[in-house]
This record gives structure tokens, C-alpha cells and sequence, in this order.
């Protein structure tokens, strides 16, 4: 009960949940389709379950184009849509080869503007994930027309975006002007357009519209991060620019639980530092160095929150505080040493592999409280980048690939058990029920041929009356023991018969005038009769041919269900041990660039904390001289 009810939910999601909600203003078809196997490809699509949804659509459209009347398949209507839905889907599962192939199609195929135009919008969106800006920039050149829904603002933007990546600031700029107040966008246009002008050189220009965004209202996830990263931006760019005062006002915007709350604090407390005021500069970097001490930021505070001491001149405190970060930062470098030892072994892997973590979408922040996982301690930051990501993502496709292929092999056998079940049940069953449809086939040629001869008969009597064609079969006795009295009349056989044979011969003739009689009379009542029995003739070899033809398709349907399916299953069985190799050759292989990213990661923070603890000993030793030295002029003074 459990597949149909899904297909279902699935069927009034399609008809309810706009387009844009899956990749960047693309969809499933809008109207619930009447194929079922296309639901449940567009149910599998709404769980994100890429593999599922292409697999399903692909064998789908693969057995529509193999059928001799493709219209009358219930896919038909909604062809154009699943060749365009099947793209999306690849898209979504990162085959960015077929998906470009399978937008491709839509685009030169014949579809309406709309649908041709979102195609070649997200064929342009497939070009930028593959860095491929150039080639994106020209499909979206190729738009013209009316773009379905909100779908003309995402157009600019991705416009806008391209420009920027090819360098074409003063362009780009342009377009986000145009945009930059529109719904849903508003935010990234902004910041946007504040870095483009500010890599311009119009610094003034691009602060302003940097500030903007950072004070821009709303309480969405999005705008709140956005409003964050401007604020962050413009603050460390006014901090180069020597304006520590402005800088601290951006700086201080940020939110303070955000992800970008531990740089703007140790932005704030700078610009504190820059305008010579360190006991205010004391406040962020103290909270900062309260925080999870893994984060870059919060070790450059445990270095900074001493040396804002020392400017005091508190230079004790400056050499605790000093001391406590040399010795964090000594604890913390053998964490990394063992994380990298831990990586090497191989147990990162293992740890990213985890069912339970799939389940939460904050899985990332959650590797970090793994029992005995060092490994992945340090690698926040690294493990949400692009890069690891998508490599990570083939690692665990290759992995859940590899599972589905073992399902596979173990369904082909089952699938060989269930053919051998059938066979064993119908083969022997067939004979006998070939003798019976072997006798029913003679009956039908029999009746067939009866019928045809009597309807021929009937038919050419409408036209030329034949009576005698009519007698019935007492009729016919009466006549032939007429004629055969007749004939022994005449040969004088009859002179045993107590009548004179001019008599008998009298008789015979009354008789036969009888028979006659009757039939002539009779004649349109046994024609009507006869054309009634013949409809009942016919009506019986419509069921007795309805029989043969329920015999033919059940037979066929017995036989096709064990039979020809060994070559498939051969095919099949070879396509699954071939895949099966690929995937055990390339799953070490990414497992293994997944390892020297983590590995590169750690050993650069290592390397960084390891500078950092030099210039800890170094700075304990200076604060611990100037803070004996001002014992000593203390004593001198008294």
C-alpha cells in the first residue's frame, strides 16, 4: 500500500510546488501527470533523490520510444516535459555531461518559447558550475522572449554573475543596477554590485551600496547572512583604508551568533586597537577568545588579547595570557598531528560514511562532536567549501553506487528464482491446454466455414428466391420417401399394395403438393427464421472467437513471463560486474583525494599554529623583560 500512496502524495505535489523550488528556477512538470512512473520520478526528484528520479524517468521515456504506437502511451502528453525533466534531474545529480546533452535537446527541439527559454537558462546555469563562464554568457544570449515566472531576474543576475567572473566589471556593474532592488535578489545584487565597484576603483561609490545592504531590513536566513557578509566586507576594507572608525560601526552590524561573527570580532577589536584605544579593543577579542579555540580567528585573539595587555602596560598579564595561548596552541598542534596520522589511516573516511549523519542537515557542525574522531576536528572550514564538497559527493555516490549495484546482482537472482518458479508451474500445464485449444480451433473452423455457406446461401436468396432451400428436415425425409415410392410405382414394385397404383400415384402427388405448399407459404417466415438462427451462429463464433483470443493472450502472457529473459538477465548481470569494477577501481581513488585535501588543510593549520607558538615564546619573553624592567624603574623611582 505503501508505493501507491506515495506516487499520490507525489502526483499533488507536482500539482501545488512551484518550479524554482529545485535548481535554480527549474522544475518538474506544474500539472500531475496521468503516467504513474512519471509521478514517482518527480516524488523521487521532491526528496532530492537525484539517482532514483533519473534512473526511473530514464527507463521510462527509454520504453516510450521503443513502443510501435507511442501515442497511446500515457507518457505521450507529457514527453516534452520529461525530456526536460530528465536533464534537470542529471543536473541535479552533478552529470553535467548528460544534462547539457539532454538541455541541448529541448532547446533545438520543438517547444514553446517559455519552456525553450528556462532551458537555455539553465543550460547557461550548467556552464557556471563547470567554470565555464564564456560558454554560459553566449546560451544566455540565445534567450529571447517571454521567460516563465520571476525567471527574467534570475536571468540578470546570472548575467551579472558572468560578468564578474570574465572581468567585465563595468558590464556587470550596469546590470546590477537594474536589478538591485528586485525581489529576491535584492541583497546579492547589492553586495554584488559594491565589490564590482569597488575592484573598479569607484571606492566611494561601491562603500556606498556596501552599506545598503549591510543595514538593509528582513529577518530571512539569507538576508540576515548576506547583511553579515557586506557588513564584514566593508569593514576589513575600511580598516585598510585607515578608517577604523567606520570600520568599527560595520564591523559592530554583524550579528554576533552568525558565521561570520568570530572575523568581525576580531575585525571590531582592531579598529579599537588602530585608534590607539586597547581597553576597548580588550571587549571582542575577549569574548572571541572564549570560543571554540580551532577557529583561525579566535587563535589570532588569544594573541591579540595579550598584546592589547601589553600596550596597556599590564605586561604580567600579557605574559599569562601569552603563556596560555603558547600552551593552547602546543595542545592543539599535537591534535593536529594526530588528525593528520588519523586521516592517513584512513578513519575520516569512515567517519564521513556515517548513516546517521545524512539524516541532519547540519551534519557538518556535528562531525566535530563524533566520539574519537579527531579527524575531523579541524576540518569544518575545509569540509564546507565547494571543492570538498562536490568531492566528498562523488565519494559518497561511488559509495551508495556501489551498495545499489550488490542490491541489483542480489535482485537479478531473484529475479532468475522467480523466472525458473514459473516455468516449473506452466510448462507442465501447457499440453493439456494445447489439446483443448488444438479441439476448440477445429469447432471455430468448422462453424466458420457452416456459416459462411449458409450466409452466402441466405444472401443470394434475397435476390433470387430459392424455397426449397428452406424445407426442413422432416421436409426433406417426406420428399425422399416420396420420390423413392415414385420410383417404385414406376417400376411396377408397388402391386402388393391393396390400391390401384393410379390412386397411390394421386396420393404421392397430393402429398408432395403439400410439402410444396407449405414451403412456398412459408417461404418469408423460414427466410426471417434462418437469418435469426444465422445471427445466433454468429453471435456464437464472436464468443467462441473471443475465447481463442483470451487463450492466445493468456498463453502468450504464460510464456512471455519465463521466457527470453535469459540474454537480458546475461546483459545485465555483465553491465552490473562491469560497473561494479569501475566503482571499486575510482571509490580509493577519491577516497584518497578527499584524504590529501584533509591532510593539506590540517598541515597548513599546523604550520600556522606553529608560527603562531613562536610568536607566543617570543612575545612572553619581551613582556616578561618590560615587565621586569618597569619593576626595576618602580624600585629606582622609590
Amino acid at each position: 500500500m505503501l508505493r501507491p500512496l506515495l506516487i499520490l502524495l507525489c502526483l499533488l505535489m507536482a500539482t501545488q510546488a512551484p518550479a524554482a523550488e529545485r535548481s535554480g528556477g527549474g522544475g518538474p512538470a506544474a500539472s500531475s501527470p496521468a503516467d504513474v512512473y512519471f509521478g514517482e520520478a518527480l516524488y523521487h526528484a521532491y526528496q532530492g533523490e537525484w539517482f532514483e528520479a533519473v534512473a526511473r524517468l530514464d527507463t521510462e521515456l527509454f520504453q516510450h520510444r521503443r513502443l510501435d504506437e507511442p501515442v497511446l502511451d500515457p507518457l505521450h502528453p507529457y514527453v516534452g516535459q520529461a525530456e526536460f525533466d530528465v536533464g534537470d534531474f542529471e543536473l541535479g545529480y552533478r552529470m553535467h555531461l548528460r544534462a547539457g546533452r539532454s538541455i541541448k535537446a529541448v532547446i533545438d527541439g520543438k517547444v514553446d518559447e517559455l519552456q525553450r527559454n528556462a532551458a537555455i537558462y539553465r543550460l547557461a546555469r550548467l556552464y557556471f558550475r563547470k567554470d565555464q563562464p564564456q560558454e554560459a554568457l553566449k546560451a544566455l544570449e540565445r534567450i529571447g522572449g517571454k521567460l516563465p515566472g520571476t525567471l527574467g531576474v534570475d536571468v540578470e543576475f546570472l548575467r551579472a554573475q558572468l560578468l564578474m567572473a570574465l572581468g567585465r566589471l563595468e558590464e556587470a556593474s550596469v546590470v546590477l543596477k537594474e536589478i538591485r532592488d528586485e525581489k529576491g535578489v535584492e541583497g546579492f545584487a547589492g553586495y554584488n554590485l559594491g565589490v564590482s565597484l569597488m575592484q573598479l576603483g569607484k571606492v566611494q561609490d561601491g562603500r556606498a551600496y556596501l552599506e545598503r545592504t549591510g543595514q538593509m531590513p528582513g529577518t530571512a536566513a539569507e538576508i540576515m547572512a548576506i547583511r553579515d557578509k557586506a557588513n564584514l566586507v566593508l569593514g576589513y576594507r575600511l580598516l585598510d583604508d585607515n578608517a577604523a572608525d567606520q570600520a568599527k560601526l560595520a564591523l559592530d552590524r554583524v550579528r554576533l551568533t552568525g558565521p561570520f561573527s568570530n572575523r568581525a570580532l576580531l575585525g571590531s577589536g582592531w579598529a579599537d586597537a588602530n585608534q590607539g584605544s586597547f581597553e576597548r579593543a580588550l571587549v571582542p577579542w575577549s569574548i572571541l577568545a572564549g570560543r571554540e579555540v580551532t577557529d583561525p580567528a579566535v587563535q589570532e585573539a588569544m594573541l591579540a588579547l595579550p598584546f592589547a595587555y601589553g600596550k596597556m602596560k599590564a605586561y604580567g598579564k600579557a605574559a599569562l595570557l601569552y603563556g596560555s595561548a603558547l600552551e593552547s596552541f602546543g595542545k592543539e598542534i599535537e591534535k593536529l598531528s594526530g588528525s593528520i596520522e588519523s586521516v592517513k589511516e584512513g578513519r575520516l573516511l569512515k567517519a564521513l560514511e556515517r548513516e546517521e549523519l545524512k539524516q541532519d542537515a547540519e551534519w557538518v557542525v556535528k562531525l566535530r562532536n563524533l566520539p574519537k574522531a579527531p579527524e575531523t576536528y579541524y576540518l569544518l572550514d575545509l569540509m564546507a567549501s565547494h571543492d570538498f564538497q562536490e568531492a566528498l559527493r562523488n565519494y559518497l555516490d561511488l559509495r551508495d553506487l556501489a551498495q545499489k549495484l550488490a542490491t541489483w546482482e542480489g535482485d537479478l537472482n531473484a529475479f532468475e528464482e522467480m523466472i525458473g518458479l514459473r516455468r516449473a508451474y506452466y510448462e507442465p500445464l501447457l499440453p493439456g491446454i494445447d489439446a483443448s485449444f488444438k479441439e476448440l480451433d477445429s469447432q471455430i473452423r468448422l462453424r466458420s466455414e457452416q456459416r459462411d455457406r449458409i450466409g452466402k446461401r441466405l444472401h443470394a436468396m434475397l435476390t433470387s428466391p430459392r424455397p426449397e432451400h428452406l424445407a426442413t428436415a422432416e421436409e426433406r425425409l417426406a420428399k425422399e420417401e416420396l420420390a423413392r415410392l415414385e420410383k417404385a410405382l414406376g417400376t411396377g414394385s408397388a402391386g402388393a399394395s391393396p390400391l390401384p397404383g393410379s390412386e397411390i400415384a394421386e396420393r404421392i402427388a397430393r402429398l408432395k403438393g403439400v410439402i410444396a405448399w407449405n414451403i412456398a407459404t412459408g417461404y418469408h417466415q423460414r427466410l426471417t427464421d434462418t437469418f435469426d438462427d444465422l445471427d445466433r451462429l454468429n453471435e456464437e463464433m464472436r464468443r467462441m472467437k473471443e475465447e481463442y483470443d483470451a487463450f492466445v493472450r493468456t498463453r502468450q502472457a504464460a510464456t512471455q513471463s519465463y521466457e527470453g529473459y535469459d540474454e537480458a538477465i546475461r546483459a545485465r548481470r555483465a553491465e552490473i560486474a562491469a560497473a561494479r569494477e569501475k566503482v571499486a577501481a575510482l571509490m580509493p581513488r577519491q577516497g584518497k583525494v578527499l584524504e590529501a585535501m584533509a591532510v593539506d588543510e590540517l598541515s597548513r593549520r599546523r604550520t600556522r599554529l606553529e608560527g603562531f607558538q613562536i610568536t607566543a615564546r617570543f612575545a612572553i619573553a619581551d613582556s616578561y623583560d618590560r615587565a621586569n624592567k618597569a619593576q626595576a624603574q618602580k624600585k629606582v623611582g622609590e
